[in-house]
């Protein structure tokens, strides 16, 4: 017997409206796509406006509506509009994120501040501004886009790894939350994606995936309700696995990694 889905399945897209926060490049340009193929209103945001308008080209269902994530007055603008022009929303995707390669001696303050910011603290804005619709209204989703950096303390990722850790503990609370009032929560932690943010990687990345993967797994697992969303499994099974090793075997298996 196969245990019951955590979130609403979707058995389709044509109509459902859905806003993409962080839609202008990699694996959030991917996702409305795909989406839009598929019949999705898709809502696009993020700061570069043309960079959006290209992932907009040549469809009548997606809405460019550039904003800075960081700015929280930004995202009652643009929530307040799609109200008002659709009426409510079926799926919110938290997909704005900064990746600065950093190790612990490198920290430089406008960095850490502008990858908190974008990665963690931007989600909080929006949640403070969508949750009151949607828990009056008692349906529509949020997913949040981690990362397998939130695992383990990953090389290179000395801010940008405990933000996502940072989100993962995030959709979990959420969904204790909000299961309740009707809500769904989805995790998503993508191992490594070839994108603009991982182009500049010196280090190994086993089991690279691109972009168009990533947003078919992601849209997959979304449609089968499931909480976490994690992939390529290859990978990712092995870091759940090093994750449950005691300290002492976690770290030095950490320390290989960063030798590499």
């Amino acid at each position: 017997m196969f245990l019951k889905a955590l979130n609403p399945r979707w058995t389709h897209w044509q109509g459902k409206r859905v806003w993409l926060v962080g839609a202008s490049s990699g694996i959030g340009a991917a996702v409305a796509l795909d989406l839009l193929r598929q019949g999705a209103r898709v809502a696009l945001s993020a700061r570069r406006q043309d960079a959006l308008l290209a992932v907009a080209a040549n469809s009548a269902l997606a809405s460019v509506l550039p904003m800075d994530v960081t700015d929280p007055a930004a995202w009652r603008v643009v929530h307040d509009r799609l109200i008002q022009e659709w009426g409510g929303l079926d799926l919110i995707v938290f997909c704005a994120a900064q990746y600065e390669q950093i190790r612990p001696w490198e920290l430089q303050s406008d960095k850490v501040r502008g990858t908190i910011e974008t990665n963690l603290s931007s989600v909080y804005y929006g949640l403070e501004v969508i949750l009151p619709g949607l828990i009056a209204r008692g349906n529509g989703s949020i997913a949040l886009i981690a990362s397998v950096a939130g695992y383990l303390g990953l090389p290179n990722a000395t801010v940008y790894g405990p933000t996502k850790a940072a989100l993962i503990n995030l959709a979990e609370l959420l969904y204790a939350e909000l299961h309740p009032k009707g809500l769904g929560v989805y995790l998503v932690n993508p191992g490594f994606v070839k994108t603009k943010l991982t182009a500049n990687n010196k280090f190994p990345m086993p089991a690279m995936i691109s972009a168009n993967e990533a947003a078919r797994q992601i849209i997959d697992g979304i449609e089968k309700g499931q909480f976490e969303i994690h992939f390529p499994k290859r990978f990712t099974r092995l870091l759940k696995v090093i994750e449950l090793l005691p300290y002492r075997l976690r770290l030095t298996a950490l320390g290989q990694m960063m030798k590499q």
